[in-house]
């Protein structure tokens, strides 16, 4: 499942020829809560045993780690030769690694279909989030968009970094496009038609109820699961459940509102206008202004806040696992089910956690990547949401305003989890901390430690 860019940071990073280290703060019990702050490269000695200091107490993380940088590596090493796909991929592995990894799971066709979707939709988003571009010249913009993807002369330069380049070298994007089967083009063409006119919609208004919240939330991500769906469909690998529509929005908004609720510092930060989609029918009940939440002086109000915001997104984790039980081919499952499952995770790291406010708050790299190289069946899924939930549920404050409410949303996932009779399979995210008795992984890591060491004392010689 894929989401609106500047909300869709699900990124899988990894070792990139170097050790990076991560900086790890603890927010409660040692055994279940853990929040990735900040990955740095490793330029000095202090930095390194910080990164081999996590290795060792999560020796566990390795394997995946190595599998995941291998298969990232493979997928940029593939990149096609023409230069329109050659550059809609490359695209795609620099605006989003985790992405671009995941989508290789898809058979040709349809990659190359999910492809154009995703970039399409990025070069949407860049225009709606460049605060910059004034309302009267952005909105017809965003209103035409889905007839621009049939121009190859059409570009509009905005954004930052790799999204302006998107932006100014559009046309390689649309001449892809133009080779998409028919079936395919409709479907993006209708869905980002459909979310222009809604992110048109909301330049020009608040969000100020939860009913505005989950609208905003639709047209931006919803959309993206409907959209996806009717992908899926014309590849002919996936029949549409008579709910299809409701529970491929459901999917859509669950990714989405994770994210806002993480992102809540970048986007109140936001220059030069703060950028807010925390509804003010939550927040209002905590503070008189939404920035007003980021000050250590309103830290118990942000922290309620925070969490009604995180129990208002559980209620669509049924509906997500409905969907992805109803998918039948291994590779488009995997393929929606990764990000869902980190989905959780966030939710479970954010909740309760006043660190929101202060910083990053994000999945150990190591972690992402055991949910990339475990997650092949429900059976892992249903297995991931119960870990979760069982973490997030420790971290609920009976003293909090919606303790009783997050509590039963938690009870009915992990019941939904419990009654498939799966769990007993499961290989544990929250209590996987690795053992001090894994000799040969710890072993191993001290060994490519001094080999990483010795190449660079080489390299400095040199």
């Amino acid at each position: 499942m894929i989401i609106k860019s500047r909300h869709q940071n699900f990124e899988i990073e990894y070792l990139a020829g170097r050790i990076e280290s991560l900086h790890i703060a603890y927010a409660g019990d040692d055994d279940v809560k853990e929040i990735s702050l900040a990955s740095v490269s490793s330029d000095s000695n202090s930095e390194t045993m910080g990164s081999l200091g996590t290795m060792l107490r999560y020796p566990d993380d390795i394997y995946p780690l190595l599998k995941m940088k291998r298969a990232i590596d493979k997928a940029e090493k593939q990149i096609p030769p023409e230069p329109h796909w050659g550059f809609c991929y490359s695209m795609l592995h620099k605006v989003s690694r985790s992405f671009s990894l995941v989508i290789q799971q898809l058979g040709t066709e349809l990659r190359n279909a999910v492809c154009v979707f995703y970039l399409v939709l990025r070069a949407l988003d860049t225009v709606e989030d460049d605060t910059s571009i004034p309302t009267d010249e952005k909105l017809p913009i965003l209103i035409a968009f889905h007839k621009h993807i049939y121009n190859t002369e059409w570009h509009y330069s905005c954004g930052t970094k790799e999204y302006k380049v998107l932006m100014d070298q559009f046309h390689h994007v649309a001449a892809a496009f133009l080779e998409l089967e028919k079936g395919y083009q409709e479907a993006i063409e209708e869905i980002t038609k459909r979310m222009g006119a809604g992110m048109a919609k909301f330049i020009c208004q608040e969000v100020e109820t939860v009913e505005d919240y989950d609208e905003y939330c639709h047209y931006v991500a919803g959309l993206v699961g409907l959209g996806l769906s009717k992908l899926f469909l014309a590849s002919g690998s996936e029949v549409l459940t008579p709910d299809w529509e409701h529970i491929s929005n459901s999917m859509g908004l669950f990714l989405q509102k994770t994210n806002i609720i993480r992102d809540y510092l970048e986007d109140i930060n936001e220059i030069p206008k703060s950028r807010m989609f925390w509804p003010r029918k939550i927040w209002g009940k905590y503070a008189e202004k939404l920035e007003d939440l980021k000050y250590e002086k309103n830290s118990t109000k942000a922290v309620q806040c925070l969490n009604e915001m995180v129990t208002n997104a559980l209620m669509h984790i049924e509906d997500c696992l409905k969907y992805m039980v109803s998918l039948r081919d291994p590779s488009i499952f995997r393929f929606c089910a990764i990000p869902q499952i980190m989905a959780i995770g966030t939710l479970a790291l954010c909740y309760n956690n006043v660190q929101l406010f202060r910083g990053v708050v994000k999945l150990r790299r190591g972690l992402t990547a055991k949910v990339i190289d475990r997650t092949k069946t429900m059976a892992d899924v249903y297995g991931a949401f119960y870990d979760f939930c069982c973490m997030l549920k420790t971290k609920v404050d009976k003293n909090d305003p919606n303790a009783t409410k997050t509590l039963d949303r938690l009870e009915v996932v992990q019941k939904v989890c419990r009654d498939t009779g799966v769990l007993h399979k499961r290989k544990s995210y929250v209590n996987d901390k690795g053992q001090s008795n894994n000799v040969y992984i710890v072993m191993l890591v001290i060994l490519l430690a001094i080999v990483f060491a010795y190449l660079r004392a080489n390299r400095v010689m040199e």
